[in-house]
């Protein structure tokens, strides 16, 4: 897509992009694209997490339609501002972090969603209290900490993806049957060739497509039961404390303070990366009142048994990709969202998709978050320092709670529930290890924190190429050949 241009906009000629109004039209179009980008993604954590606390399905719908309208919210509040010390007012799109999934599976098979709900909201204090001083003490967060904590999330978050594709659990009956193993690699199949052949808008969306033809093919085979769509009101309105009462309990209130400081530099790092792509970087302020935003709407979410709001990267990128920088688009986005909250049978149809082709889904969606940490990690230098072995302590004791599950049974149930999350045991393995092995750089001596923009999407790749050059000889050949039966 064109970068708009200036005489089509409401705009004086001289604003800057970011705060440039386009035509209502394009904005809704826009918009709409932003919502696309990130909806498989930001639906998917409150999926996962009704799911393993054991929440009716009736239930789940109406957590991810509660999750959209506050994502919707949040993105508002992030985008446009409120007062002097919310918002960046930068073009950042708002969801669920997925840093804080797996210790949020692990708080709510232990302490239920009232669990979850009491230590989000004291998390969000936590990034309210610290977000002044997390913004000064970035240079103990460097690359090598972040990308390595974000390449073990994606890591860790795989099984889900995996659990998905054998039907859903693997206790129960018939996991992994071959229906649900070709449907999974069926569905996989399909996004990488919309990934592959299309481009623009429809390469963006390729989740989402894969998904929706997925389900529909599914059906073909076994059919699919609307009565739960059919039930759903149209309209839900959020509803403080729904699902369950917060509970506070000092080990979940801890772990995800920790994850909480995780998904602040990621936060950190996604609003530099726009303020580079949109040509207006992010001053100490704006990183403060951008983190103030997501802990705000990480407690106010916690009072709707929701969950940890952060940035989400895929935005960044789609910014870069199509140059339309302007925060109002995001803000009509974020209108967007809340419109899909608040109509719940949107949300039905979300639960409605069968968990093999989630599955298949959830290779490239979890696998891409993991892509984001190796990227960073690419731009790490190893020489003469101790770097690599930073990376290969957090990834490898990360690591250990996923590959081999039972390792801390013996430990006393308080030590298991931390040491459980791979998650929290690579990130404080990274920041640990980063200060023992690499020391502390002073900040008047540090380089001045970089958050290189995401790259841009490729407009072509291998395959499509190769698939173009392929169609052209082929009809190449044709004409040939009809040429020499008319000479003939």
């Amino acid at each position: 897509m064109k970068e708009s241009v200036p005489g089509q906009s409401h705009a004086r000629p001289a604003t800057n992009p970011v705060d440039e109004i386009l035509p209502a039209g394009q904005m809704i179009l826009y918009g709409l694209q932003h919502v696309l980008v990130m909806y498989a993604g930001a639906v998917a954590v409150p999926l996962v997490v009704g799911t393993a606390v054991n929440l009716p399905v009736e239930h789940i719908i109406l957590l991810i339609s509660t999750d959209l309208f506050v994502c919707g919210c949040a993105t508002i509040v992030q985008a446009l501002g409120l007062g002097k010390w919310i918002g960046c007012r930068l073009p950042l799109v708002q969801g669920c972090t997925f840093a804080a999934l797996v210790p949020m599976v692990l708080i709510g098979k232990e302490y239920g969603l009232g669990g979850i709900s009491g230590a989000v909201i004291i998390a969000g204090l936590v990034a309210l209290v610290c977000a002044p001083w997390v913004c000064k003490v970035v240079h103990l967060f460097p690359k090598v900490v972040m990308g390595s904590i974000v390449t073990l999330i994606g890591l860790s978050i795989m099984p889900v993806a995996g659990g998905w594709i054998g039907g859903g659990s693997s206790d129960m009956h018939g996991f992994g049957s071959w229906m649900a193993l070709i449907m999974a690699a069926l569905t996989l199949f399909i996004i990488l060739n919309i990934y592959t052949f299309a481009s623009g808008m429809i390469k963006n969306v390729a989740v989402l497509i894969g998904l929706i033809i997925g389900t529909a093919l599914w059906g073909f085979f076994n059919p699919l039961d609307f009565h739960q769509v059919s039930e759903t009101p149209w309209l839900n309105y959020p509803r403080l404390m729904r699902f369950a009462t917060p509970e506070f309990h000092l080990l979940p209130i801890l772990l995800l303070s920790l994850v909480m400081i995780v998904v602040m530099v990621e936060t950190l790092s996604s609003m530099m990366a726009t303020g580079d792509i949109a040509g207006k970087k992010a001053n100490p302020t704006m990183l403060r009142n951008g983190l103030t935003a997501c802990g705000l709407a990480t407690s106010i979410g916690g009072f709707f048994n929701l969950f940890p709001y952060s940035a989400f990267a895929q935005n960044v990128g789609l910014i870069g990709l199509t140059g339309v920088r302007s925060r109002f688009v995001v803000a009509v986005s974020g209108g967007i969202l809340i419109l899909m909250g608040v109509f719940a049978k949107m949300a039905a149809l979300v639960v409605m998709i069968p968990k093999p082709v989630l599955g298949g889904a959830g290779v490239v969606m979890f696998g891409m978050v993991a892509v984001s940490g190796i990227r960073t990690l690419g731009q790490v230098n190893y020489r003469n320092n101790n770097n690599g072995m930073v990376v290969a302590l957090t990834i490898g004791l990360g690591l250990m709670p996923v590959l081999v599950p039972g390792l801390f049974n013996q430990l006393p149930k308080m030590m298991q529930l931390f040491l459980h999350s791979g998650i929290t045991v690579g990130t404080v393995t990274a920041i640990v290890a980063n200060l023992a092995l690499n020391g502390v750089v002073h900040p008047a001596k540090a380089p001045a924190p970089e958050a290189p923009a995401p790259d841009p999407q490729p407009s072509s790749t291998a395959a499509r190429r190769v698939a173009v050059r392929t169609m052209r000889m082929w009809l190449l050949l044709r004409k040939l050949q009809e040429s020499e039966k008319k000479a003939g």
